[in-house]
Formats: C-alpha cells, sequence, structure tokens
C-alpha cells in the first residue's frame, strides 16, 4: 500500500500530515495508540474503520499499542453527551474489556500488540500528580471543547471529574511515548490534548489519524446510543438483513472504509450509482458478504445471501423459524405479544393498522382474528420476524 492510501483512505483528518509522513518515510517504527474505554461490552463495524487502519499500519511493520481505559471507563467519555454517565465498577470495566478485547483482536494482530492498562500508571498516581496534571490546562482550553461547552452554557451538570478525562487520556500518550494516536473524529479533542501535554513536556508531540463515523441503519452516526448499529458479534443473517437496510448513499462510504475493493473500482462504483447504471441491492449484497467474512468465514456470508434471497428476494419463508405452542385459542394480539413479536398490545395494534402483519402470507385486516392451538400457520410481522404457531 502506498503512503497516499495509507494516510487518505478512509481517513477524515490527519493531524500533522507532512510530519507523519516524514516518520514513515525514516523507516522508524511506529508506537501506534489506539485507547478504549470498555464502558460497554460490545463493539459495530463502526469501530472495525479504525481497526482496519491500525491493522494497515501493524502489517507494515508498526507496532499497535492497545490502551484498556480501565481508569477513564469509570468516569466515562463526555464527548457527544448531553449528561453525566453513570459510574462503572472496576469488575464491570474488567468483564466489559475482557469481551471487548476478544473482538478487537478478529482485525487487530494480537501476536503484534501490545496491551496496556491505565492502571499501570494511574495506579500509583499521587495528589500532586494529579494537581501537576490538571495544572497544564486552563478552563478555557476545556470550555473549546463542543460537549462541555455546550452545557455549560445551558447550564448542565458538569463536573470536575469529566473535566479530567481528557487530561487523563492525553497522559497515556506521555505514559506509552505514543508516535500516532487513532481515533474517531468525535475524538479529535481528546487527542489533540494528548499533542499538547507531549509537547509542554519536551517530547515529540503524537500525530493524529483520525477516521469518520459511519452512520447506522437510520441514518445517523451509528451508535448504541441509537439501537442502529451492526455489532461484530451478530449472526451471520442478522448481519446481512442489517447491511442490506441500510441507504443506499451510504454505499461509496461503506465500500471504502470496510471493504478491500481497489481505488479505481472505488471510483466507477461512485460513478455506477450516480449514472444509475447499477443496482444497489446488488452492492449491498456484496458488501454485506464481504463483512461477514471478515467478522464470520466466506462461507457464512454466502449462507446468509442465500437465506435472504430466498426470504426476500424469492418470497420464500426462512428455513428456521422458531414455533410458540399454543394450548388454547388465542386472538392475534395477545399471540403476537405472547410470542414477542411485540413488546405490548399497542405496538401489536399499531403493526397491525400499518399492515405489517401476516398470516400465512395474507394481512392482517383487524384485531379479532383468533388463531387455534393446531393451526400450523406462520405468523409474520415486518420482514424479518416469524413464528409458527404449533
Amino acid at each position: 500500500m502506498d503512503t497516499n492510501e495509507l494516510l487518505r483512505r478512509g481517513v477524515a483528518e490527519v493531524i500533522v500530515e507532512s510530519e507523519l509522513r516524514q516518520r514513515l518515510e525514516r523507516g522508524t517504527v511506529l508506537r501506534l495508540k489506539q485507547g478504549f474505554d470498555p464502558t460497554k461490552p460490545d463493539m459495530h463495524i463502526g469501530h472495525a474503520v479504525g481497526l482496519r487502519k491500525l491493522r494497515r499500519f501493524q502489517d507494515l511493520g508498526h507496532q499497535v499499542v492497545l490502551i484498556v481505559g480501565d481508569w477513564t471507563a469509570q468516569i466515562g467519555d463526555p464527548s457527544g453527551r448531553d449528561e453525566t454517565r453513570s459510574r462503572l465498577t472496576a469488575d464491570e470495566v474488567r468483564q466489559n474489556a475482557e469481551t471487548y478485547m476478544e473482538q478487537f483482536f478478529r482485525v487487530v494482530d494480537r501476536g503484534r500488540t501490545e496491551v496496556r492498562w491505565q492502571s499501570e500508571w494511574f495506579g500509583d498516581f499521587k495528589l500532586e500528580n494529579a494537581l501537576d496534571l490538571a495544572g497544564r490546562f486552563t478552563l478555557a482550553q476545556m470550555l473549546a471543547h463542543d460537549t462541555f461547552r455546550k452545557r455549560y452554557e445551558s447550564r448542565s451538570p458538569l463536573t470536575i471529574l469529566e473535566l479530567m478525562y481528557p487530561m487523563l487520556q492525553a497522559y497515556d500518550s506521555v505514559a506509552i511515548k505514543a508516535d500516532v494516536e487513532f481515533g474517531g473524529t468525535d475524538q479529535k479533542f481528546n487527542i489533540l490534548a494528548g499533542r499538547e501535554l507531549m509537547g509542554q513536556l519536551g517530547m515529540e508531540p503524537q500525530q493524529v489519524l483520525l477516521v469518520p463515523l459511519i452512520p447506522g441503519t437510520d441514518g445517523r452516526k451509528m451508535s448504541k446510543t441509537f439501537l442502529n448499529t451492526v455489532d461484530i458479534t451478530m449472526p451471520p443473517n442478522e448481519m446481512f438483513g442489517r447491511i442490506m437496510s441500510m441507504s443506499d448513499e451510504v454505499l461509496p462510504l461503506y465500500f471504502e472504509v470496510l471493504s478491500g475493493m481497489p481505488a479505481a473500482e472505488l471510483g466507477e462504483l461512485r460513478t455506477s450509482l450516480q449514472a444509475g447504471a447499477v443496482n444497489p441491492r446488488d452492492l449491498k449484497m456484496r458488501l454485506a458478504r464481504e463483512i461477514i467474512a471478515q467478522f464470520h468465514n466466506p462461507e457464512a456470508g454466502a449462507e446468509a445471501e442465500a437465506a435472504f434471497i430466498r426470504q426476500f428476494v424469492q418470497r420464500e419463508l426462512p428455513a428456521d423459524i422458531p414455533e410458540y405452542k399454543l394450548s388454547e385459542a388465542t386472538g392475534i394480539v395477545d399471540l403476537m405479544v405472547a410470542a414477542t413479536l411485540a413488546s405490548s398490545k399497542g405496538e401489536a395494534r399499531r403493526l397491525i393498522d400499518g399492515g405489517g402483519v401476516r398470516v400465512d402470507g395474507e394481512r392482517v385486516e383487524g384485531y379479532d382474528l383468533t388463531l387455534n392451538p393446531a393451526a400450523g400457520v406462520v405468523v409474520q410481522v415486518g420482514r424479518r420476524k416469524f413464528v409458527r404457531v404449533v
């Protein structure tokens, strides 16, 4: 991979690009910092964008240093949040970290990764160290952080502990002598704090490589908060279905940051989409196969595609419909709630009103339909929820 593709494909910003190019050209092995706060146990494919870039650098001989934020996770990254996070216990953090790392190493080579826990340096941090760190940043600098400024101006709670978060993340870079720190564009402020602190301490400031945040299934930033993610540990069929539900507009970005499509072909893809010369559904299928192959295996991708075609293209029923056993005649609304096809009777009625409920392929028109215990019919809600009544 040439340097231009390394620093520009799937990259939102490099700070400072000319300096990082010089370091790469010198042939020095760079220490690549990637930190994570194990506030939740699961990763989604948005996280994989940065991990894939890390792996590219790693394959060129550079050293990945994974920082497990077992201290900062107990504060929680305030970026993009309009309220203070709930504090996690040390045990919760450690459990999340173990699950998170298992997923991290599905992309990054474990054997060529140095894993460091913040407790190695913060465990012995004294009050004088904390005061020295706090004294190197001003309130004005912290209020330049978009999240902090908005909460301060709206008089929302903003704790001193949260203001310490960027400083602690910055100190991680000092502790491991980072050459480059990787992160999403939402981490720009925190990563630049590392550059600032390293410069103050007479160290060569780390370079910054920011990757884009990708849209989720609803078009907003992919986030657990919005329930719009494609999780790395999802079963292949569910992963395939979620990728197929993405808008057509995300395809060029997704192929750029999550696939191995050659650069020349990427240009052709954009042109073909704009001209309407290609069916977006076919591109989504290709993308879904490739993503599933990364996190499961190629066979799983092919099987998920075949299942999707049976169910949605050829309108066949899925092969593994779960069964729901009835002991007495039951109305469709009660059945949908009992079989977890709807979370409440109100939701069940709304789904029926919207035409999203079918029994043996026939649309349910009202709430008075009753199903018998020996019916053997298939109840379908939306495109992906099925039960067979037995």
